[in-house]
């Protein structure tokens, strides 16, 4: 993987640290994906290791989980 992925669910949570996330490293090295625009993303977010959002999976392939905001359980509904 060559860019970061940053995984979230459209809360105001998720959302303020997409905003941060693409000050802190740009908007080039960041693929920002949106559960509910993406939904079949979501496995591949759990196969990295996600236990919930925001979080962001660097190129090494660690998850940092961010300011918790919903579970992956919650995601999926």
């Amino acid at each position: 993987m060559s860019k970061s992925i940053f995984y979230h669910a459209g809360c105001p949570v998720c959302v303020s640290a997409e905003q941060d996330i693409i000050s802190l490293i740009g908007n080039e090295n960041v693929e920002i994906v949106h559960f509910g625009e993406s939904k079949s993303r979501i496995r591949e977010a759990e196969n990295y290791g996600v236990t919930s959002v925001p979080a962001l999976v660097t190129p090494n392939g660690n998850v940092l989980h961010i300011n918790y905001g919903a579970s992956m359980s919650e995601v999926k509904g």
